[in-house]
This record gives structure tokens, C-alpha cells and sequence, in this order.
């Protein structure tokens, strides 16, 4: 944060008076011209419309395993993405709701009830603009009692989620709203698969920050014409207070997914001291790909994966620390190729030199003895249809894989594939690798092709009607072959992203 200084003082007026579509407003944060004479009064206006926000999940696509020994790993965002509809409430209603169908969550506080005075005490106290590291134990202690009541009934287990889910919105609802927040029903689906390793948990923080962030009126646009450095300022204030929602799920997260969901695209991360933060280097010229993501539906356990790779690091150090290297090594040729001044995503030797690349990464894993017999079977289908490049993502032993598709796939082999994957009862997503970051939809309106006037509102009804993944995908797609026009991304250029 520290090279932002500067660019935070001079920005900072601007943004508390800009609004979410970058025109500028009052300080009071109403929509008005520019110079408007104070005592000019504005007429009364509706309540907020509603709006949305949106971030992609993750996979790794290079280092897996080499990571946790310190070497560099490569995570990239998919079109798989979650969406947060806010919708405002009138002024009578002194509620707020969160609604997570996809979970079965669906919970309402007392906006009076909750623990203003612990938040807003000037010792604990954090501004929109603070970089928070670590979550503040009388904070998350104070909000306790608004905690046990939430799905009193439910399992163990499924207690246990849904607390999880609702302490990260609402340490966050509560270090950046305040009592005067107008009543509100943040309603969440998701076309990520929940505890697959697909960075649901981070998808969902980035969409709760950037909602927040923008109904406090603290973020500009984004909007086409909104500078690079701005852009980057406000992506770096979403993703914090995402990673600050991820330690409340996760205690002591990477920062990694968050990151990717927050920005798109790619990053390329390394943690070689664990006392430490990771260093995460952006990589915004990270190609769109297509993408099939199949899941095994094989338990595994990340730690058992983990162990497997120490004790074969102990009982042969010198061999495991060659192939942990050589696992680095394909990490940095990727990294190396897609960081070059003559990169051409276009370039059909781009997809074979990212496809073979994946494909000597899964062979390095398998030797380490992560792999799994139905990982194996996706690899010898899709090897046997000659369609793409398949490792798998993650821990491994189970879990999911990931095929990159070539460019000139027939659809008859594709169509082919699917058929036998979902004989054999894998779970696939069609999908797309290196796509945009965080998304908002201001006003939830969502125009149809052809439609030069107005469009379809996106309420609560159409939102929570929607069925599966298939049907959010359809109604409100911000990401891979069903983006709906009206979505807008922050971009920020490969030249800012170091």
C-alpha cells in the first residue's frame, strides 16, 4: 500500500464524491452537477435500486503441491462466479437479511440490535481506506450473541456453515456500514460448486466487500474511460476487506483466492516463509481460454495430499526436491511466456504451449503419488478424443481436473466426451480460464438483444427462481458465453500490475 500513498491523497476527495456510476456528487452522497450552490436543495428520491455484484472462483493451473514447499504456483480466475443481489428496503425497515438459497441460509438482525458501539468505538474503529491484517477479538467476540441465532435448528454441520457464511458478511456489514445503513436483503447464489477448491468462500467475501464498499459510496465506476491507477486503488480496498471476510472463515487464509477473484485473470504466488504474507504478482495478460472442469466426486482430504508429498520428501529428499523444482520450473515457463512484450494470446502455439505445459505438471504430481485412478480416467478420455490438455487442480487424490480444450475441438468429440463423463457419473462445468474479476450491475437491469429501451429488472423473485447453476448462469451471466450486457469490470492494464 505504500507506493499508493500519494495516489491515495489525491484520489481520495474524488471517490467520496463520486458515485457508482463515476459521476461526480454532493459530499452528502447524492447524485448532483458539479458546482451546485450548497442551499440548492434536491427534490426527494425512491429508495436505491437494486444492483449487483459478481467475482469469479479459481483453479490452479501450475505449482500445486510446490507451493507449500515454498516454491511459485500460477491460480487463475473461471467464469464460474457468484452474485450478490442488494436490494433496499424502504425506510420503515429497520432490517437487514441475508439470503443464501444455494445453502440453505437465510437469516435477518435488527440493524438497532447489533453491536454499533463495540464496531464504532474510536479504539476499534477502521476506515474503508485501513489495510486490516487480522481480525480484532473483541470485534468477533461482540457479535457472538448475533451469531448463535442464526439457523438454531439446522445440523451440526450445517450449523457450522451457515455461521460461518454470516459471521464474514456480518463483520464486514458492521466495520464498514453503520447504525443509519437503510435497511437491506443481500440475497447470494452461486454456479460454483461449495467446498470443491474452487475459492467459493473468497468468490463470495469479494462480492460482499465490493457491495458494501459501493453502497457506502467509497468506490468509483468502474466505467470506461476510469484512470488505470484508480482502477487499481479501488480493486487493492475490495480485496482487503475480502481478505478480511475470508479470515473470518478461514482464520489464516493465503489471500490468494481473494486476490484472483478481486482482479481475474491470473496470479502468480509464492510463500516461502509462512511467518509472512505470499507475494502475489498479478498477471493481466493471462489468456480466456476455454475450459472443461470436471469434478471426480472423489473425497480427498488436502492435509492426507500434503502428507503424502512430506513423507516422500523425508525418505527421498534429493529426488522430491528435483521434481518440486521441476514443478517450479514449468510454473516460471508459463509465467515467462505470458509476461512477454510479444505474447499473442491469438497464436494457436499459445494454447499448446500452456496445454503441454499442464501436461508435464500433472506428470510431476502423478510421480509424487497424488494423482487418483478417476483422475487418471479423465486424462485417458480426453487423451483418447485428442480434444485438449488435462491435469488435475488442487490438492489432488480425488477432487477435480481441469482440460484445456484445443481450438480446433470438433464438436462431435466434444459432445462425445460428455456423453462418457456423464455415464461414468463425473460432474462437469463448461467454462472458461483467465476471465474478468469482480463485476457490478447498477442499476439490476439487464438488457435483451435488440432491446433499445429499458430492459429486464432482476428482483427477488426472478433471482431466487432461478434454478441450479444452469438457471443463474442464464439470468444474470457476467462471465464466459452467457455475459449479459450491462455488467462492468474494473481493468486495469499488465503495465500496472507488478
Amino acid at each position: 500500500m505504500s507506493r499508493h500513498t500519494e495516489m491515495k491523497r489525491n484520489l481520495e476527495k474524488k471517490m467520496a464524491s463520486t458515485n457508482i456510476n463515476g459521476t461526480e456528487s454532493k459530499i452528502d452522497g447524492s447524485p448532483g452537477k458539479i458546482g451546485r450552490p450548497k442551499a440548492e436543495r434536491k427534490p426527494s428520491s425512491p429508495m436505491n435500486p437494486a444492483f449487483m455484484t459478481s467475482a469469479p472462483g479459481k483453479v490452479i493451473v501450475y505449482g500445486e503441491h510446490a507451493v507449500v514447499h515454498g516454491k511459485a504456483a500460477m491460480a487463475a480466475a473461471i467464469s464460474l462466479r457468484s452474485y450478490l443481489l442488494v436490494t433496499t428496503l424502504s425506510k420503515s425497515y429497520r432490517t437487514i437479511s441475508l439470503r443464501f438459497p444455494d445453502i440453505g441460509l437465510n437469516h435477518t438482525w435488527n440493524i438497532d440490535e447489533l453491536p454499533w458501539s463495540t464496531f464504532s468505538h474510536p479504539s476499534k474503529k477502521k476506515m474503508y481506506y485501513d489495510l486490516v491484517t487480522s481480525l480484532d477479538p473483541d470485534l468477533v467476540e461482540a457479535m457472538q450473541p448475533h451469531l448463535r441465532s442464526v439457523s438454531p435448528k439446522a445440523t451440526s454441520e450445517h450449523k457450522r456453515i451457515h455461521q460461518a457464511a454470516a459471521s464474514s458478511f456480518l463483520y464486514l456489514f458492521l466495520s464498514l456500514g453503520s447504525q443509519k445503513f437503510p435497511g437491506c436483503i443481500y440475497t447470494l447464489r452461486s454456479t460454483l460448486p461449495i467446498g470443491a477448491g474452487l475459492g467459493s468462500s473468497a468468490s463470495i467475501s469479494v462480492c460482499q466487500s465490493a457491495a458494501l464498499l459501493l453502497q457506502i459510496r467509497t468506490l468509483a465506476g468502474p466505467h470506461e474511460d476510469q484512470p488505470p491507477d484508480e482502477a487499481e486503488l479501488q480493486l487493492e480496498r475490495i480485496n482487503h476487506w475480502a481478505f478480511v471476510g475470508e479470515m473470518c472463515i478461514h482464520g489464516n487464509p493465503s489471500g490468494v483466492d481473494n486476490t484472483v477473484a478481486t482482479g481475474g485473470k491470473a496470479v502468480l504466488f509464492k510463500r516461502g516463509d509462512y511467518s509472512k504474507p505470499p507475494t502475489v504478482t498479478p498477471l493481466r495478460n493471462f489468456p480466456e481460454l476455454p475450459l472443461l472442469l470436471v469434478n471426480t466426486r472423489q473425497p480427498r482430504s488436502t492435509a492426507n495430499e500434503v502428507a503424502k508429498v512430506g513423507a516422500l520428501k523425508k525418505s527421498m529428499p534429493i529426488i522430491t526436491d528435483l521434481m518440486l523444482e521441476a514443478i517450479e520450473k514449468v510454473t516460471e515457463t508459463a509465467h515467462k511466456l505470458i509476461s512477454s512484450p510479444d505474447f499473442d494470446e491469438k497464436d494457436p502455439k499459445t494454447s499448446e504451449t500452456i496445454g503441454t505445459l499442464m501436461n508435464i505438471n500433472h506428470g510431476l504430481l502423478v510421480s509424487l503419488g497424488v494423482s487418483h485412478p478417476r483422475l487418471e480416467r479423465i486424462r485417458e478420455l480426453v487423451d483418447f478424443g485428442g480434444i485438449g490438455w488435462t491435469k488435475l487442480t488442487g490438492a489432488g487424490g480425488g477432487g477435480s481436473a481441469i482440460t484445456l480444450l484445443r481450438p480446433d475441438a470438433s464438436p462431435e468429440k466434444l459432445q462425445e466426451l460428455h456423453d462418457k463423463l456423464d455415464e461414468e457419473n463425473f460432474e462437469r462445468f463448461e467454462t472458461t480460464l483467465g476471465g474478468d474479476g469482480v463485476g457490478v450491475l447498477f442499476p439490476a437491469v439487464l438488457r435483451q438483444e435488440g432491446d433499445e429501451d429499458g430492459g429486464v429488472e432482476i428482483d427477488q423473485e426472478k433471482f431466487l427462481e432461478a434454478e441450479g447453476e444452469d438457471g443463474v448462469e442464464k439470468l444474470v451471466g457476467a462471465g464466459g458465453r452467457a455475459k449479459k450486457e450491462g455488467w462492468k469490470f474494473w481493468r486495469v492494464s499488465e503495465s500496472k500490475g507488478a
